[in-house]
């Protein structure tokens, strides 16, 4: 073997590199309308591969188009995967011409994939007894795996050598391919083992060691996984070829060859001032490089963790990239002389990560096991204070604990980050911590740069942005009902979770305050109205509501008989006794034996009893309108009635729900443990459990609703002049309308004409096609285009707003709301209509919704300030969509309704005066 060379080659798997930055950046565009988020990703990837592997030289290999070798060996080979994302695609040359640019060797060879040019070239490596580190996200180059070969990503700077592979995946790196084989991959359409999993696969090769072993003594293995390992034996051998890595491809160019360039660095200026990478380009025109066009200079404010908190000063910044850990520090202190050092610490940094540990997600009763913290990323405390398993060491105490952390805490000086703070805020406040400390919430971030994201929790955060693998709780509690509470672990293995728990969160939040520095206006959104909200949500989730259980026991046994009399009539329709609750029974007399023509089926190819089709066979059919009654007040019983009174807190005799601020896309709030958002006001039954609502002994309720916003806010957005001059005058706007398309006066407007026009200005500002409407309003589709052309016709400002909201989308691939809270649309040029479609009826009702959202956000925070120096006895317990509820003293009531009128209605300047409309009562039904 030749001599060792010094400087290692980076192999990168650019492929895998493209699909990770695709699905870890929000859908970014430029103000050309091309998508970027994946270019910025991966070059992100590059260069900090770059900074962090000075010296060596780094290849990166893409995969080619078309078809590969294991295409003809296996032509369902990846035949179940779905195509590119129409968004993708173009952002593929880009990232190929900005890493030639930098001067790195690109190689994309027809026929093998990425991972067959990088197996090559780290055979060619070994070969000449140069160390190789390939770059990827991929398993399957484990099996590439030598004492020359390892891998890294070096987004979590996690290495693999061979007994790295070991320790990960339980076989040694020359049995990954056998493993892979048994195990199958449906992503690539691989067939293994049916039910063979990991622990199977490792089970076998233990066992056998190979996979031709195994299955020359596939008659030993018993059970049902006995005959599936059998009836695969044909094609294992296929499986085991299309998992090998070639290490053979021919190459024009050998590995020596191919070394990095000098960077062309107006090349890459030209780039990124023409993909609107402004950082990347500011720093090289810093530097003197020269190009045809040479941008703004930009800044940004941004503090490195305190994004959001006044007083951060104005700072040139670098695209952000999130912290790469290269070790860990992890340690569990039980004194309070361990504890004093790292609360000094706490104290002098500019921020710092809090996690608590608990005994329930329910934060009323929850009690504290243990707190975490996290100053720099990579070393973390965690502080025990309520483990109490037989044989738990010593800990300190919680009232001294408390005692030690609530200075810091009460300090409004103080900047404290932390994964939905809220809980933790309401948990200490069990224990008279009052916090004061300005707040980062690494959750409320991440909703707030990508709402449309599914999950914000900080396992999938983690592993999104930093692609790190965070312990999960399951992994130390176990499942189900045997998982064992926190306080019940041991703290062994508590220490090291917790204490992820406070890096992981530091690390995240960092990230994100530094993305939020790039867009002004996402940050306003967070530092004006996300952030300062959590302690108000806090302080109305504390104060809770006071519900009647008196008053809904009464309500569930009218309920009750009167569904007990809804059966017995439905049993006289059907002539027969059946199940109300099963679609099959309930489908057999429908359909079979009452002869009720079938309008729709089931995906399975069964007539449907869904509500919607039952609500259209209501129109001609009666056992289908007494389906439908007895189907919403079971409902109604289950949900609320029954339920409600099992959700009171014993101790404060009232309802404690969670308002989550990272659920709804349009920004809007949704509650649960009880719901309060779904409370239905519609039928008579559901209005009547508002009444279970109530009050303290002298005092009323108040409700302050806002009066047709989202209306009002497409008025704002259009600058129609009809509907400008319909809220200035103070009219009812949907008579205005009607009397604009019916063509009458006002004064002539029938009721029906009222609904017709409430229906058009509701459904279009949903999207609503004229097949909808129609339907809606039991006309013909005909008739139902006339409307919508006549109302147009009468406004046209709204949709010259609508076809521009739609443009704009298409460009630049999102929305926003008049604050500047943005909604992705992912789909708005999607090849498939019906999504595109759904996409733009998205882009049209988003910037309503999020604005309405947006307003009353800002109107909670101006009301909890104005209470909070008002002097009045009054509190506010709940939000409901547009509505604020709130308890006051009876003498008191003027004051506050006075109040909360002028900070709801000042909460924003629009075009047209923003109307509440208050009501007073001794319950929420009253005042409502």
């Amino acid at each position: 073997m030749t001599a060792k060379v010094s400087t290692p080659v980076i192999l990168v798997d650019g492929s895998s590199y493209l699909f990770r930055a695709y699905h870890a950046m929000p859908p970014l565009n430029n103000s050309k309308g091309m998508p970027t988020g994946a270019i910025k990703g991966v070059v992100n990837m590059m260069r900090s591969l770059a900074k962090d592997y000075a010296d060596a030289n780094i290849v990166v290999v893409f995969d080619a188009k078309g078809p590969t070798f294991r295409n003809e060996m296996y032509a369902e080979y990846k035949a179940h995967r779905p195509p590119m994302p129409d968004d993708m695609r173009p952002q593929i040359e880009p990232i190929h011409q900005i890493i030639k640019a930098m001067g790195l060797p690109l190689l994309m060879i027809s026929g093998v994939e990425a991972d067959d040019v990088i197996g090559t070239l780290a055979a060619q490596a070994t070969a000449q007894g140069i160390d190789t580190l390939i770059s990827t996200g991929d398993k399957d180059m484990a099996q590439l795996v030598s004492p020359h070969v390892g891998l890294v990503n070096t987004m979590t700077n996690t290495y693999l050598n061979e007994e790295g592979v070991l320790g990960k995946f339980g076989v040694r790196p020359n049995q990954i391919i056998d493993y892979l084989a048994i195990v199958g991959d449906t992503a690539d359409n691989i067939p293994g083992v049916p039910g063979a999993g990991p622990k199977t696969a490792v089970k076998w090769l233990t066992q056998y060691d190979t996979l031709e072993t195994l299955m020359e003594n596939a008659h030993e293995i018993g059970g049902k996984i006995g005959e599936k390992l059998r009836n695969a034996l044909e094609f294992l051998p296929l499986s085991q070829a299309l998992t090998t890595i070639k290490l053979d491809v021919e190459l024009e160019q050998k590995l020596e060859q191919m070394v990095p360039k000098p960077a062309d660095q107006a090349a890459l200026l030209a780039l990124y001032q023409d993909l609107e990478f402004r950082s990347w380009a500011n720093a090289l025109l810093q530097d003197g490089v020269t190009a045809s066009s040479q941008p703004k200079a930009v800044t940004q404010n941004l503090g490195a963790t305190n994004a959001g908190v006044s007083g951060v000063e104005e700072t040139k910044v670098e695209a952000p990239v999130p912290a790469v850990v290269a070790t860990k520090h992890y340690s569990t202190i039980s004194t309070l002389g361990e504890l004093e050092p790292w609360l000094n610490a706490c104290r002098d940094a500019p921020v710092f990560a809090f996690d608590t540990e608990t005994t329930s997600l329910n934060y009323m009763d929850a009690q504290l096991v243990g707190i975490s913290l996290c100053i720099e990323a990579g070393t973390a405390v965690y502080v025990p204070c309520g483990h109490d398993y037989v044989g738990a060491p010593e800990q300190i105490s919680r009232p001294d604990l408390i005692a030690a952390i609530k200075p810091l805490l009460e300090d409004a000086k103080q900047v404290i980050c932390g994964q939905n703070l809220k809980y933790d805020i309401n948990v200490l406040a069990n224990y008279g911590i009052t916090w004061q400390a300005q707040v980062i919430d690494s959750m409320v971030q991440s909703y707030v740069l990508n709402s449309t994201a599914s999950r914000h929790n900080m396992d999938a955060l983690a592993q999104h942005y930093l692609f790190y693998q965070t312990v999960k709780y399951v992994d130390i509690a176990g499942k189900g009902v045997k998982q064992l509470t926190f306080n019940q672990i041991d703290i062994e293995q508590a220490g090291p979770y917790a204490a992820e728990d406070a890096d992981v969160t530091l690390r995240l939040a960092q990230y994100f305050s530094e993305c939020l520095a790039f867009e002004p206006a996402l940050a306003a959104v967070y530092d004006t109205i996300e952030r300062p909200l959590v302690t108000v949500l806090s302080r109305m989730e504390r104060t809770g509501a006071l519900v009647d259980a008196k008053v809904l026991g009464e309500q569930s046994q009218v309920i009750g008989k009167r569904l007990i009399e809804l059966e017995r009539e439905a049993y006289e329709l059907a002539d027969e006794v059946f199940n109300l609750s099963s679609t099959q029974q309930l489908g057999a007399i429908l359909y079979e034996k009452l002869g009720i023509p079938v309008t729709k089926k089931t995906p399975k190819g069964k007539p449907s009893t869904a509500e919607a089709v039952l609500q259209e066979l209501a129109q001609d059919y009666e056992l289908p309108k007494l389906l439908l009654e007895y189907r919403s007040l079971s409902k109604l019983k289950s949900t609320y009635t029954d339920k409600l009174p099992l959700e009171i807190n014993r101790a404060t005799g009232r309802i404690h729900t969670s308002y989550h601020q990272a659920v709804a896309a349009t920004g809007r709030l949704s509650s649960s443990d009880p719901n309060l958002q779904n409370i239905p006001i519609r039928s008579s039954e559901g209005r009547q459990i508002r009444q279970a609502f109530v009050v303290p002994k002298g005092q009323v309720m108040v409700a302050a609703d806002y009066s047709q916003i989202e209306l009002r806010i497409m008025a704002h957005l259009s600058k129609d002049e009809g509907l400008l001059n319909a809220f200035a005058a103070g009219q009812d706007v949907h008579k205005a309308t009607a009397a604009e398309v019916f063509g009458v006066t006002v004064d002539q407007v029938t009721s029906d004409q009222r609904r017709s026009a409430k229906a058009i200005n509701f459904g279009l500002i949903y999207g609503m096609s004229a097949f909808g409407l129609a339907k809606q309003l039991g006309i013909s589709r005909a008739q139902s285009q006339d409307y919508i052309g006549r109302y147009f016709t009468r406004y046209p400002g709204v949709q010259e707003y609508m076809d521009e909201t739609k443009a704009k989308a298409a460009k630049q691939g999102y929305v926003e709301t008049l604050f500047g809270r943005r909604l992705y649309l992912p789909d708005i040029n999607a090849s498939n209509g019906i999504a595109r479609q759904a996409s733009e009826r998205t882009a049209i009702n988003a910037p309503m919704q999020g604005t309405a959202a947006d307003i009353i956000k800002r109107a909670m925070i101006k009301v909890d300030e104005w209470l909070a120096s008002s002097g009045l006895n009054a509190r506010m317990t709940m939000q409901v969509h547009d509505e604020l509820i709130f308890e006051v003293d009876a003498a008191q009531v003027d004051a506050l309704v006075a109040g909360v009128k002028s900070a709801m209605e000042g909460a924003a300047d629009l075009l047209v005066p923003l109307i509440v409309d208050v009501g007073v009562g001794d319950n929420w039904d009253q005042a409502h």
